[in-house]
């Protein structure tokens, strides 16, 4: 029994043909948007690039990039071949490609939706990749004389003014590491001396942080030294006032940041998807309904379309079976007396001859 059978005059064949040739277009501009999204997020992506670890963080924007472009090309093909099939001789030309291009219109709706679930499940490797790309570059934000490393002082304090944030996981991470250079510290200072031998590893530690992590709002001007001293400044306690530096860590911040650009692609590519869902059901009942005709062999009669020839149960096992049996057409079975060469070939008898002999009259 067909599922979701649907009777069809001339009339609405040739409407719906002419409805899924505009639609089919209208494909093709949104798989122009899906590549433009892709793109836009492999951009975003890329302007952080030196706050990122390596990973499979542009999975993302290369399967959207690659859905937008097999998107124009199906999506244009579909709409020639719903022009055509308002014409039924003109539909006998696509008759064979008909299937071939529903399947695999099929395949291509699925990455479509297994693009825009990944922007959902993106998160936890962006969130990887950002706390080993922050954690680098602070660690080598006082490199600005070796080559490779100049740069990301300037990165690490752009970022941290762009977004309002202040280390990697919170302004305490500054205290970790030592992010002033060398040759800005007096080594003929005696307190610069005590820091540098006070720490196992000889690194200068501070409870500073960069001038980057200042909130400019703050009516107090801006304390970067000796956050937890509370002698050190006038009229200042470290554990109740509330510090004039981002208290929000860039990793956090850039997280967000990422997820609220993932989740509108990701609702964008699931409307879209919806949308080649239903262009792709329509395609389906005008090749039906258009076979149908043609087995009829009435041009100008009402036909039938459905989705499924058979129920879902059905065409399951059909499709089973045929995926068992691949392969087995070229085996030769074991069985005795099949695929045998010898069967079916007349034997011959070469001592026998079928001439018959003429009788030699005797002599009189």
């Amino acid at each position: 029994m067909a599922v979701l059978k649907v009777k069809f005059t001339k009339t609405k064949r040739d409407k719906l043909a002419q409805i899924l040739w505009i639609l089919n277009w209208v494909s093709v501009v949104s798989g122009i948007i899906l590549f433009s999204l892709g793109l836009f997020l492999k951009i975003e992506i890329k302007k952080r690039n030196e706050v990122m670890a390596k990973g499979d963080i542009n999975s993302v924007p290369n399967m959207l990039i690659s859905v937008g472009v097999i998107a124009c090309i199906i999506n244009f093909l579909g709409g020639k071949i719903c022009y055509d099939c308002s014409d039924a001789n003109k539909f006998s030309r696509w008759k064979l490609v008909m299937l071939p291009y529903i399947v695999c219109t099929f395949c291509f709706t699925f990455c479509i939706l297994l693009g825009a679930l990944m922007c959902y499940t993106m998160r936890n490797e962006l969130e990887e990749s950002l706390y080993l790309g922050l954690r680098d570059a602070i660690k080598f934000y006082k490199d600005t004389d070796i080559p490779g490393r100049c740069f990301l002082k300037k990165t690490v304090d752009l970022l941290q003014i762009g977004f309002r944030c202040c280390g990697n996981n919170g302004f305490r991470d500054w205290f970790e590491i030592q992010w002033v250079s060398p040759r800005y510290l007096n080594m003929a200072s005696k307190d610069v001396l005590d820091r540098l031998k006070s720490n196992v590893d000889g690194k200068f530690l501070v409870d500073g942080v960069p001038f980057s992590c200042c909130n400019p709002s703050s009516p107090r001007p801006c304390i970067q030294y000796q956050l937890t001293n509370n002698s050190a400044h006038y009229n200042y306690d470290f554990l109740t006032e509330e510090l004039n530096i981002w208290m929000k860590g860039c990793r956090e911040a850039l997280l967000d940041y990422y997820t609220g650009i993932m989740r509108s692609i990701g609702i964008a590519a699931l409307l879209i998807w919806l949308f080649e869902l239903s262009v792709l059901i329509g395609v389906r009942y005008l090749q039906t309904a258009m076979k149908n005709v043609l087995l009829l062999g009435d041009l100008e009669g009402e036909s039938d379309g459905w989705l499924l020839e058979n129920s879902f149960v059905e065409t399951a096992k059909y499709n089973i079976n045929i995926i068992k049996n691949l392969g087995k057409a070229n085996q030769i079975s074991t069985v005795s007396g099949m695929n045998d060469p010898n069967i079916n070939i007349q034997n011959t008898d070469c001592d026998k001859t079928n001439i018959t002999t003429k009788s030699i009259p005797a002599a009189r």
